[in-house]
């Protein structure tokens, strides 16, 4: 069975920064593994804030976060990270990472239906 691991989150002021990693355990496949971060703060859909695609051409960001946020991976350990610079107060939320096998681009990395989710980490932002 596999379980995403994550670490990181906490709080922090208003343009501060924190960091966040998750790791895939117990996964033996062969596939390679789209890794994606979600979020979702209280009263809010879900949505996506970083991913990246074995398949595709490069990190994927939300208009959002894109300059502030760095989303890397070390595929070998099955681990996605996500480093989060002059952090806003409407960056508070839960987080979740998410990971899939995959063989081919596919779907969207942020609309795609994901096999495996970590446990979600929140993240405070402090204005």
């Amino acid at each position: 069975e596999v379980q995403l691991m994550e670490s990181g989150g906490g709080s922090v002021e208003a343009g501060g920064s924190l960091s966040l990693s998750c790791k895939a355990l117990g996964y033996t496949g062969s596939s390679s593994l789209v890794m994606a971060w979600f979020r979702q703060s209280p009263g809010k859909e879900r949505e996506g804030v970083a991913a990246i695609h074995p398949y595709g051409s490069g990190p994927l960001y939300a208009a959002s976060v894109k300059g502030r946020f760095t989303v890397t991976q070390d595929y070998a350990a099955h681990t996605v990270s996500l480093q989060m610079n002059n952090l806003k107060s409407e960056d508070t939320a839960v987080y979740y990472c998410a990971e899939d096998a995959v063989c081919m681009y596919g779907a969207y990395p942020f609309l795609r239906r994901y096999s495996y989710w970590g446990q979600g980490t929140q993240v405070t932002v402090a204005s």
